[in-house]
């Protein structure tokens, strides 16, 4: 196999593994996999519906539907625009802050067996190539 070839398995492999444990954390906390992401971009920023929805890759309707579920469980909120009144801003509520804590901590403690294997020179070089590939 090429070192394309491995390099490409070995994400593939990684993504199903991280999907995996995204999966499970998400079903534990009764959220699909994108309410899941939802909470992730909401963690440190507060966008525009529209802006969410391009994030995400979804129409706008699919992810009023999101927020829409989101509001019902206390988990996030929606705010009127200050520059634009037909925008509206999407953040976390501190029930939503605190899920996403508790989410964070239950992730990373069940990626830890993959990320314990590296050293912490190892694991701060794969975060930055991780970072260089997803730019």
């Amino acid at each position: 196999m090429s070192a394309d070839g491995e390099v490409l398995d070995g994400l593939v492999q990684a993504s199903f593994t991280v999907m995996a444990v995204l999966s499970q954390a998400a079903a534990a906390h009764d959220l699909s996999l994108t309410q899941l992401r939802v909470l992730a971009i909401l963690r440190d920023r507060e966008p525009k519906m529209a802006e969410l929805a391009a994030h995400l890759g979804l129409d706008r309707s699919s992810v009023s539907g999101l927020i829409d579920r989101g509001v019902k469980r206390d988990l996030v909120r929606r705010t009127a625009s200050t520059d634009d009144a037909r925008a509206v801003h999407v953040s976390l509520t501190p029930a939503g802050h605190r899920l996403t804590e508790t989410l964070t901590a239950e992730i990373a403690e069940a990626l830890s067996p993959l990320t314990k294997k590296l050293t912490p020179t190892d694991q701060k070089r794969l975060g930055t190539m991780l970072a260089r590939l997803l730019d």
